[in-house]
């Protein structure tokens, strides 16, 4: 079973960490702790199986909260999750913001101490999404992130059956391929329908209530009467993101100058990113080629998590 070993505090940052009986958690973080307060490592944890192996590089016992830790785990190999994964412990809820820290190393009082420390490499770090309290003893009920992603193409002749949806699927393999390299869970659905504004009305509320993290596009960014995605999109979008679309333009524009055609955008809708792109399957992967690049990092802005 995973479990909680040991709750600890300290008053100060860079010190070791007392254990405790038990830890109240409010909407800052850990009660009383150094490191509670509005941003996003707010409770810190770290497994027994680290601290054990490293215990046995330093050639002695490592205490509980020695490498400041607020929470010391069991049965669950931290470091190996990815960001935005949640942890349930007791009633509270934690969601995973970064993994692993700089060291300061001889400023830190816990290296002059220790000799050494593990936290930046395997310990974790969390914002509260639920307040409540944790114990030892305590069952972690670990819940993967699972990154939800719809692709539309809007097409009237491919909705007849007249030829095959291939920039949609296109768009798929790409995606898949990246939330592969990342080791992100996710669940991607495709959808096809005709040039209409009114069905992809439908299916952008749709999407925003239900929180997609991803909306794709393709098909209908063109000029014609019946290129009519851009002006459903853009009333959707709370945030435009100009400089994704503009630059594609630019690079492609230059080696073929229909390239700069294109009305493609991106912006974010709610608590979703969304991207309409051209209808073809040359264009998409040239797209998605240069999305990719950004795509981690829209996700870390639009929840609220400093990067840089």
């Amino acid at each position: 079973m995973n479990k909680v070993l040991s709750v600890n505090i300290s008053e100060k940052k860079g010190t070791i960490k007392k254990p405790i009986d038990k830890i109240i958690i409010d909407k800052l973080g850990i009660v009383n702790d150094a490191h509670a307060g509005n941003w996003h490592r707010q409770v810190s944890l770290l497994s027994c199986e680290s601290i054990e192996k490293f215990s046995l590089d330093a050639k002695r016992k490592i205490n509980f909260g020695e490498f400041a830790e607020n929470i010391t785990t069991q049965g669950i190999e931290l470091h190996t999750k990815n960001i935005f994964d949640r942890f349930i412990i007791g009633d509270t809820e934690l969601e995973l913001t970064q993994i692993g820290k700089e060291c300061h190393g001889t400023k830190c009082a816990i290296f002059k101490e220790v000799g050494n420390c593990v936290m930046p490499q395997e310990g974790i770090f969390c914002r509260v999404i639920k307040t409540g309290s944790i114990k030892p003893g305590d069952e972690i009920n670990y819940i993967p992130k699972v990154y939800k992603a719809l692709i539309v193409t809007l097409s009237d002749r491919a909705s007849k059956g007249e030829y095959k949806d291939l920039s949609g699927p296109k768009i798929k393999e790409i995606l898949q391929n990246y939330f592969n390299d990342k080791g992100w869970r996710s669940s991607i659905e495709n959808d096809l329908i005709p040039d209409e504004a009114y069905q992809l009305q439908k299916i952008l509320l749709q999407a925003k209530e239900e929180n997609i993290d991803f909306v794709f596009t393709t098909g209908g960014t063109g000029i014609s009467s019946r290129d009519i995605t851009i002006e459903t999109v853009t009333p959707f979008l709370d945030k435009q993101i100009p400089g994704i679309m503009e630059a594609i333009r630019i690079k492609y524009g230059t080696l073929k100058h229909q390239a700069l055609l294109s009305r493609s955008i991106a912006g974010v809708m709610g608590n979703s990113l969304v991207f309409s792109l051209p209808g073809s399957v040359k264009a998409v992967t040239e797209y998605m080629a240069e999305i990719n690049m950004s795509l981690e990092h829209l996700v870390f802005m639009l929840k609220g998590i400093d990067k840089h």
